[in-house]
This record gives C-alpha cells, structure tokens and sequence, in this order.
C-alpha cells in the first residue's frame, strides 16, 4: 500500500515539473506572449525564403502604348413579310354641266346624253424579304494614350496601314482594365469606333464602280 502511494506521488512531480518545463517555439506563429515581452508581428516577407514582393503597379503616363485586341462578333437576323390588296369602282354620271355663249356662261343641254364614266381598279402588292447577316472582327492593334481625362480615363487612338487594310480605331478605358502586360480587351473600351478599309489587288477585283452603286440604289433595270 505504501509503494502504491510513493508511485503516484513520484507521477504527479513529474506530470507537474513537465508541465512547468514545456513552452512553445518562438517562431510558433501559435506562440503567445505577454503584451509587455511581445515582439514584432510575424509577416510572410520576414519568415519566408520564397517570398517575391508584389511590383507596385505602373503608372500609365500619355503617349504611353497600349495593345488593343480587338475581338467584335455581331449577327443580325430580320424578316419581313407584306401583302396589300386594293379594289376600287368608279360609277359617275355628269347630269349638269355649262357652256359658253360668247362671253357668258349658259346651261349645256347635253343633247348627246349625259357624259358618264365607269371603271374598275384593282391593284396588289406583295414583297417578301429575308436578312441574316454575321459579322466577325479579330485583331491586335498597338494603341497610343493620346489624353487622360479628370477622372484617370484614357483615350486610345491607334492607326496602321498595311498592303491590305486601313485601320483606325479610338475608345475611352479605365485604367484599372488594362491587364499587367498592357493589353486591353475592346470590350471594357467605351465609345469604342474602329475603321477598317480593304484595299489592295484582291479588292479591286470585286469592288462596284460607280455605275453599278447607282444602279443598286435607284434600280434603273
């Protein structure tokens, strides 16, 4: 009975001596101290090796170029259908009518009867029309900040004249759209115009002349 009570006397002094000895790492981001004996804040930039800090972003100054990639799809879709139909019947007879006497006005006897007119118009009109038109327009096209407006908006202009296209293009962008590599899709620009011209051998191959846009216009044949 006594050997039993020293064994449990012996555990409790070490449970208790283990208990005051164990403390936490310093570097434990678990650690807690007293306010009086705390240290500075533990960060990822002081305790990481891999850490890279994050570059501040740059500032987009005027004339500064800005990459537009320009990705514009439309489709359109309309049909139209009308039918007109018109009859009409004409019965006059003129019973009264004058003549002139000299200088005066008299009553026409009509001796060959009274003038009458009769006749039928019938008319109709049908015009059926179809239109589906798809339209797709994908590029890049390198863009100069040509002003920043109160707000921070930039105002983009771009132009490039190659063999085959004419290109101009213009629109306003918020600043915090444009990507970290300077590219801007054209769908966050506003007020978005873009030109495109075609020119070259290959449309002058089948491009309309003059005669033939006024045929199209006014149908003379």
């Amino acid at each position: 009975m006594l050997c039993r009570h020293r064994l449990i006397a012996i555990v409790g002094v070490a449970v208790a001596m283990a208990s005051a000895s164990a403390r936490g790492q310093n570097s434990s981001l678990f650690t807690q101290e007293l306010p009086s004996t705390a240290g500075p804040a533990l960060t990822l930039e002081d305790t990481s090796w891999l850490y890279q800090p994050v570059e501040p972003p740059r500032v987009i100054k005027k004339y500064d170029t800005i990459t537009i990639i320009v990705d514009e799809k439309s489709q359109v879709t309309s049909t139209a259908n009308v039918e007109r139909r018109k009859q009409a019947q004409l019965n006059a007879q003129l019973k009264d009518w004058v003549k002139f006497d000299g200088l005066d006005l008299v009553p026409d006897p009509q001796s060959q009867g009274d003038q009458k007119v009769n006749g039928t118009l019938q008319g109709q009109f049908r015009a059926q029309s179809n239109l589906d038109t798809r339209d797709a327009l994908k590029f890049r096209i390198a863009a100069t900040v040509a002003d920043i407006r109160p707000n921070g908006h930039l105002v983009l202009e771009a132009h490039n004249n190659d063999e085959h296209w004419d290109v101009s293009i213009s629109g306003i962008v918020d600043p915090q759209d444009v990507l970290p590599n300077r590219t801007v899709l054209s769908e966050d620009v506003t007020e978005l115009h873009v030109d495109k011209d075609e020119r070259g051998h290959v449309r002058d191959g089948y491009r309309r002349g003059w005669l033939y846009k006024l045929i199209d216009k006014y149908g003379f044949f």
